[in-house]
C-alpha cells in the first residue's frame, strides 16, 4: 500500500520542537484533508496541527507528554485506494509501501494551523494510549504514570503537560487528586495545593516515583528544569537585559479623574463596558503618535533605529504557563471600546494557551499593569527588540495636595523603562509626563486625538 509520512511542520517563530498534548485521532481511525490530528504545546501556544493527507492513521510517532523536533515524523497515513486495493479480493498480498516523507499534500500546515475545514471531523477518543503509537514516553494525556484511575473511578484528567510533569517532579499521584477544572481536569493550582497539603497516605507509588535525576533532595531544595515556555522567557530576558541600555523612569499620578470617566462611560454604553486597561491603551496610543521614538526597535546588525509605522501593542500577561505578552496589531485604527473588547479577547485567550505563535511577537510598545499584583512600582525588562515599555502600578487612596489643600485621591505610579540608545531623557520624560497629564486630566487626552 502507499503510505504517507507527515513531518512535524515548521510552527513559525522560530520554534524547533513541540510537545504532544493529546492525539485527536487512534491508529485505525479515516482522516480527511487538513483535519487536525493532534495538539501540541510549543513554547509560545498550544495549538491543532492539521494533516494534509487524508487516509487511514497507520501510525502514530510519539506519545502525549513527548516532545518531538520539528521536521520528524508525527503521524504515517495510508492512502484510501491504496488500502482498499490491498483488501480486494485477486490482491496482490505483498504491497508494496512506500515510507518516503511527502510535503506535497494541501499546503496548509506551514504554521500548524490549517483551512479549518477538516475540523468537524475530529474525533474524540478514549485517552489511553492508542495501539500502534511508534516510540514510547511519559503516560498519555488522560492517564496518571502507571495507568492510574481517578478518584471516582474514571480516568484521571490531565490536559496540560506542564501539569504531569509538576507532578512528577513533586511526587504528587494524580490518581489521588480531585481536579478542580471544567469536567473535573486537574489543573497547576490542584497540583500546588496538594503539595502543600499535609500527607496522610503514600503521595507516591513505585509506578510513580520521581526519578533520582529529579528527586528532590534532603535539604528541601526544588529542582524544576528550565524548559518549554519558562526557558523562552530567561533567553528573551537575558537577552534584553544584555543588549538593551536600559532606563526607568517614573512619577505618581492622581488617577481620581480617569476612574470617573471610565464611570461616566460605562454608565453611558453598558453593553460596551471599558476597562482602565483599555484608556491607559489609549492614553499610551497617543503618547506614541506625539513620541513616536518610543514606537520603534534597534537594528544593531544595520546600526539603525526603525521607527514602526503602526503601533502594535503588546500586553503583558501573566498565566499558568508563564508571563506572555500578546500584540494587538495596529492597535492605533481601533476606537476605545474596540480596544477595550480587543484586550479582553486576547488577554483571556493568552490565559487559555489557544492564542498562535503569530499574535505573542512582533509587538513594538508594551503595556504591563503589574498593579493587578497589589504592588506599587517596578523596574520592568524591555521585551526585546522593542524600545520601551510603560508599567503601572495599582491604584489605591493616599493623601494628595489639590487645590492647596491636603485631600484623599486615588493614586497610581506610572513608569516608563526605555532604551536608551531610540532617545534621550527629554522624550522619554515628555512621553511619560504626557501619559500622567491625560491620566490626572483626561481632557488632556481628548484635546489631542
Amino acid at each position: 500500500m502507499s503510505e504517507r509520512v507527515f513531518l512535524l511542520p515548521d510552527l513559525g517563530e522560530g520554534l524547533s520542537e513541540a510537545e504532544i498534548v493529546e492525539w485527536r485521532v487512534a491508529v485505525g481511525d479515516t482522516v480527511t484533508v487538513d483535519q487536525a490530528v493532534v495538539e501540541v504545546e510549543t513554547a509560545k501556544a498550544v495549538v491543532d496541527v492539521p494533516c494534509p493527507y487524508a487516509g487511514r492513521v497507520v501510525a502514530l510517532h510519539g506519545t502525549a507528554g513527548e516532545v518531538r523536533p520539528v521536521g520528524q515524523p508525527l503521524i504515517t497515513i495510508a492512502s484510501l485506494a491504496a488500502v482498499e486495493a490491498d483488501g480486494a479480493p485477486g490482491g496482490s498480498g505483498g504491497p508494496v509501501v512506500n515510507r518516503e516523507p511527502e510535503q506535497d499534500g494541501s499546503g496548509n500546515v506551514l504554521i500548524g494551523y490549517g483551512t479549518g475545514h477538516g475540523g468537524a471531523a475530529r474525533r474524540r477518543r478514549s485517552r489511553a494510549a492508542p495501539t500502534g503509537v511508534v516510540s514510547s514516553g511519559a503516560a498519555p494525556t488522560g492517564t496518571a504514570p502507571g495507568g492510574g484511575r481517578g478518584p471516582a473511578g474514571g480516568s484521571v484528567r490531565v490536559i496540560s503537560p506542564i501539569v504531569r510533569r509538576l507532578a512528577k517532579q513533586r511526587g504528587v499521584d494524580l490518581a489521588a487528586l480531585r481536579g478542580t477544572g471544567p469536567g473535573g481536569v486537574i489543573r497547576r493550582a490542584d497540583v500546588e495545593a496538594a503539595t502543600l497539603a499535609p500527607v496522610t497516605a503514600p503521595a507516591v507509588s513505585a509506578a510513580n516515583a520521581v526519578p533520582a535525576a529529579e528527586a528532590v533532595p534532603a535539604d528541601g531544595d526544588v529542582i524544576v528544569p528550565l524548559t518549554g515556555i519558562r526557558k523562552v522567557i530567561a533567553e528573551k530576558l537575558s537577552r534584553s537585559r544584555r543588549e538593551i541600555p536600559e532606563v526607568t523612569i517614573w512619577v505618581d499620578a492622581d488617577a481620581t479623574a480617569l476612574l470617573e470617566t471610565r464611570a461616566a462611560i460605562n454608565a453611558a454604553t453598558p453593553a460596551e463596558p471599558v476597562s482602565v486597561l483599555a484608556l491607559l491603551a489609549r492614553i499610551c496610543l497617543a503618547g506614541l503618535r506625539r513620541f513616536p521614538q518610543l514606537n520603534a526597535r534597534v537594528d544593531s546588525g544595520a546600526q539603525r533605529i526603525v521607527q514602526s509605522a503602526g503601533v502594535h501593542l503588546g500586553i503583558a500577561a501573566q498565566t499558568d504557563r508563564g508571563l506572555v505578552v500578546p500584540v494587538l496589531r495596529d492597535a492605533q485604527r481601533l476606537t476605545t471600546a474596540g480596544l477595550a473588547a480587543a484586550l479582553a479577547e486576547t488577554t483571556a485567550a493568552a490565559r487559555a494557551g489557544t492564542l498562535p505563535p503569530s499574535r505573542l511577537t512582533g509587538g513594538t510598545f508594551t503595556l504591563n499593569n503589574y498593579g493587578v499584583f497589589g504592588v506599587d512600582g517596578s523596574t520592568p525588562i524591555i521585551n526585546h527588540p522593542e524600545a520601551a515599555l510603560l508599567g503601572v502600578g495599582r491604584i489605591v487612596d493616599k493623601p494628595w495636595v489639590v487645590d492647596g489643600q491636603l485631600a484623599v485621591r486615588k493614586v497610581t505610579q506610572l513608569s516608563l523603562t526605555f532604551d536608551h540608545r531610540v532617545c534621550d531623557g527629554g522624550v522619554a520624560g515628555g512621553f511619560l509626563r504626557h501619559v500622567a497629564d491625560c491620566v490626572e486630566r483626561p481632557a488632556v487626552l481628548i484635546a489631542n486625538l
